[in-house]
Formats: structure tokens, sequence, C-alpha cells
């Protein structure tokens, strides 16, 4: 080849890469549907946002505007507005000097309640932990004791703790799984969820078992949901809602979508009664939340979407609004999570497209393209990214880089 004609391949070449990566871009920025919609409706939603420099607890009204927000924390996870008014929140703090068995500066993670009136917080729980990943408080509830109750990863446990900082009750995940020597140098389980459904029983979501867990005070574990451990049925959960006897609806997170599941009567076997995977014309990608709400629809965190989006048991859109910085939880003001909701499903129908039983439930989304599908979740961990870009944006970028790269130096030497 001439010197000539290598020079024109190399323009040819990184013209057309750079070229094609910009229309792809710009194309699917262009066609994919808003994740905002519009309501005649007025409420408000409170929203935990995990994404840092982002972390905040928000409450938004119906067109998306923030009412009230704190940002006195680097990560928020759940968020519970209390029956004062007050907000509870589970939250992680970095650059911490108070750091007992780790190195100074450390993470600090816990409790703590807001009055939003005054901003000032009413009552705080933490300790340090090793890592700001992996390590966090994700969940907590105040009992009707007083007591709170909070699922701890960073030593894979569930405790009650009173308002003087005493723990009154724990039970510790290695009493029922084989425990590593510390589970503070790994990420072990992931115990990511408690809710109190009463008479001493708790709701526990332990993700990278990918199993729910009731557990009794003074028992243990009393039933699991998902035993054998079915990627297919329950992937990384987060956030289940026990709906009541023998139904939870759970976020289904790296199986993309939410899923109600229900106890069969005569095989005791936890089945999908129904699932979603996507609304207004958009996948979820990796909820972390779903509620089902007293009017009857179940209101879903679309965290790497970056949206909140409340749908109808046939899947269609009736609100959905942009919450930036990978939103972790939301609750519907003023009753948020409730025990004890209307099932979807009974009878297995399903009335629309983007609402599928289980049994047509595709292999996990990250299963197609898994190196791009890490490298992508990794990203969305450290940047806001906007709702369209997919793993396929990744692949689409590298191809398009490499070709540039070889067009330059093509040019150059020509």
């Amino acid at each position: 080849m001439s010197r000539i004609s290598q020079k024109r391949v190399g323009q040819a070449l990184f013209v057309t890469s750079v070229v094609a990566v910009a229309l792809f871009f710009a194309v699917t920025a262009l066609t994919t549907p808003s994740v905002s919609t519009e309501t005649d409706s007025e409420f408000r939603t409170i929203v935990g946002v995990q994404g840092s420099p982002d972390g905040r607890v928000a409450v938004i009204d119906s067109s998306g505007d923030v009412l009230w927000e704190d940002r006195n924390a680097t990560n928020y996870h759940d968020v519970t507005v209390l029956d004062n008014g007050n907000i509870l929140t589970a939250f992680l703090v970095k650059e911490e000097t108070e750091c007992g068995r780790f190195e100074s500066p450390c993470p600090r993670t816990g409790v703590r309640i807001i009055d939003p009136d005054t901003r000032e917080v009413t009552w705080n729980y933490t300790f340090p932990v090793r890592s700001h990943l992996n390590s966090e408080v994700h969940d907590a509830e105040v009992l009707p004791s007083n007591e709170v109750v909070v699922a701890d990863m960073e030593y894979e446990r569930v405790f009650t703790v009173d308002r003087n900082g005493t723990i009154t009750w724990q039970w510790n995940a290695s009493s029922y799984y084989e425990a590593p020597a510390d589970p503070t140098e790994t990420d072990w389980l992931h115990i990511n969820d408690v809710d109190h459904l009463g008479d001493g029983r708790f709701l526990v979501s332990v993700r990278n078992a990918h199993q729910l867990l009731i557990i009794e005070r003074g028992e243990g574990v009393v039933d699991v949901i998902n035993e054998d451990r079915d990627p297919s049925m329950l992937y990384y959960q987060h956030n289940p809602q026990w709906l009541g006897d023998g139904a939870v609806l759970v976020a289904d997170s790296e199986n993309d979508r939410i899923v109600e599941l229900h106890e069969n009567q005569s095989t005791g076997e936890w089945e999908a009664a129904w699932s979603v995977s996507s609304a207004g014309g958009v996948a979820f990608d990796w909820p972390r939340d779903a509620d089902r709400l007293p009017n009857g629809n179940t209101l879903v965190t679309d965290s790497r979407n970056n949206r909140v989006v409340e749908v109808n048991e046939s899947g269609g859109v009736v609100w959905s609004q942009r919450v930036a910085g990978m939103p972790y939880e939301a609750d519907r003001l003023p009753v948020g999570e409730q025990v004890g909701a209307q099932r979807y499903g009974d009878n297995g129908a399903v009335s629309a497209s983007t609402a599928t039983p289980a049994a047509e439930t595709s292999e996990p989304s990250n299963a197609s393209i898994p190196m791009f599908s890490r490298a992508y979740a990794a990203l969305t961990h450290v940047y806001v990214t906007p709702y369209w870009v997919t793993p396929w944006h990744l692949v689409v970028a590298t191809v398009g880089l490499v070709g540039a790269l070889v067009g330059a130096v093509l040019w150059w030497r020509g």
C-alpha cells in the first residue's frame, strides 16, 4: 500500500469511527422515550439517592420538583417518614476519624432521624466500617417498641437497638450460613433489607444468596423463599414488600424486573405470579425498590435509569419522574411501604406485553455481554450516566475508539 493510499485509508477509518459513534449516541438519545410524565394528581414522594456525590434524601412533588432535601451524608439508602413527620434514614459518611478496629480515616454507617422542619438530627446511631462499598446499612425500621431494627451488611446481621444505643437483640447470619473468617473483608451475603412483619417476625433480604428469609425472634430462620437459590427466581434482589401470607413483591434487580412471588398452597413452593420488566418503552435497569400502593399500582425505583415510576397491573405508566444520582428507594407519602397490600396475578394472567409471567423471563440481562455489562455497572456506580446509555454504548464506544486509533496511526504514518 502506498503512503498516499494508507493515509487516505487512515483518514477514512478515523472519520468513519468518530462519526459512527457520535451518530449512535445521538440517535439513541433522541429516540429513547422520556422517563418523565405528567399527571393531574397531586402527591409527594420521598426518595433516598445513593450516588456519590449526589447522595441525598429528597421529597419531590408530582411534577418532579424538589420540595425538601438533605445532603449531609455521602450516600443515602432507605428513607422513611415516621408518624410524627420526622425522616428515618440509612446512610454512610466517608472520612471519619473514630474508626475502632479500622484504619483512620474510615467510613461510618448507620441510622439517623432528621426533623425536616429544623433539619436537626434528633437521633443518630453509627459504627465504623472497613469500606464505603458493600458495607453500608441499607435498611432500618422503627418498631412499635420504639427500638430500631437494622440490616447490617458489614457484619452480616440483623439487630435491634434502643434509643440509648444499646443492642437489644441480634441475629447473625453465621448461625445459618457458612461464614468466612472475617465478613468485613469480603462482600459475603450483602444483607440489604429487613421488614417487621409483626409478632417478632422479620422479612430479611440476603442479596448474594438470592434468598428471602423469615426470621423469628428467639427462633431464628423459620422460612426461606428461593431455597434452591435459583437465579431465574431471584437474582441480587432488593427491598421486598410483604403483601400478606403467601405473597411478596420484590425488586429482582439483576433480572431487571419487578416480580410478585406467591406460595403454592398445594406444594409449599414459591412461584412467580406476576412480573414487569419495562415501563414507558424503557427497560428496567437494576431496579431496587417496588411498593404496592394503596391505589393498587406499583411504585418502582429504577436505579440505573435514574427514575421513579408508578405502573399499573398491566405495566402501563401512571406517573414517572427522573431522579438523578442513582435512586435507591422511594416511598409515596403519607403512608410509605406497608405490610399487607393488594396482590396481583392470582389467576396467572397478565394483560400487557411489558408485564410477563416469570416463565417467559429471560436469563439475567448481563449474561449477553458480560464484560461490558460489568464495566457498565462499575461506571454507573461512580458516574451518573444518562438513562438511555446501556452496555451496548460501551461496546460501540470501544469499537469506535479502536477504529479511530488505528485510523489515526495509519493517517499519521502516511
